[in-house]
């Protein structure tokens, strides 16, 4: 059944899914919107004559102005979307999310998924004003243990919401998808201000082996920040990696 899509889609993931949707079901979309000038997938929506614009363009304000559409999907998208754009969406917004909601809402999903030790996967939920708290539509549950960290975390759950969004997408196409609320007291929710105070480490404080393990894995992620801790006697600060294999 024919859909009337409007794509906020950025990264390795918007990229996959408009590929998909471009090549099985380019009648579904009405209009795509990009982070950048630079995003490669604003060549690819011009490559096939498809209506895009750059969000808080001039273009983007006179298009969400002047047209009504069905859905909007965030495709990986990296801001939050005004209220007013949510209800401009007639059936709402949906969104993908790289945790297992309602675990891990918010910042850092990959982090605090390890730290805390919860079951991990991806979601696609409708979006409200809360942040990563609208109803569930469809979740993959995605294992890892202590080989794992921050990076190959993240890593899964991008492959891994390609194949779920390729998955479902016919189901949706069909109205055959269901709702559930979220049960907001069985999981968590993070911002972004919370990770650089927990991955500072104390010499003097004594620490659970497992605990420190879990926070060194949790942080390390290859080109970003990691645990660390001063050195009171030079004033010297070190950052602190780890590497699990097995024996």
């Amino acid at each position: 059944m024919y859909k009337n899509l409007v794509l906020f889609a950025d990264a390795e993931v918007g990229i996959e899914i408009t590929k998909y949707l471009v090549e099985n079901f380019i009648e579904d979309i009405s209009h795509i919107v990009v982070a950048s000038d630079k995003s490669k997938i604003l060549k690819i929506a011009l490559s096939e004559g498809l209506d895009c614009s750059i969000y808080g363009s001039q273009e983007y304000n006179s298009f969400i102005s002047n047209n009504e559409f069905e859905y909007g999907f965030l495709i990986w998208w990296p801001k939050i979307i005004p209220k007013e754009l949510i209800n401009q969406a007639k059936n709402g917004f949906i969104n993908t999310h790289p945790s297992l909601l309602p675990f891990s809402r918010g910042k850092h999903y990959n982090f605090w998924t390890i730290l805390e030790e919860t079951e991990f996967g991806v979601t696609l939920h409708y979006v409200n004003e809360g942040i990563d708290s609208g109803d569930i539509i469809y979740q993959k549950k995605i294992k890892y243990g202590w080989l794992d960290n921050g990076e190959t975390l993240f890593n899964k759950a991008k492959s891994e919401m390609i194949l779920m969004f390729k998955e479902f997408y016919p189901f949706f196409r069909e109205n055959k998808f269901t709702r559930k609320s979220q049960d907001l007291t069985k999981g968590s929710y993070h911002n972004s201000t919370e990770i650089d105070e927990i991955s500072k480490l104390d010499l003097n404080k004594e620490y659970l082996l497992k605990n420190v393990l879990n926070l060194l894995r949790a942080r390390t992620f290859d080109g970003h920040p990691a645990c660390f801790f001063k050195d009171p006697e030079t004033d010297k600060t070190y950052e602190v990696r780890i590497s699990i294999n097995e024996k």
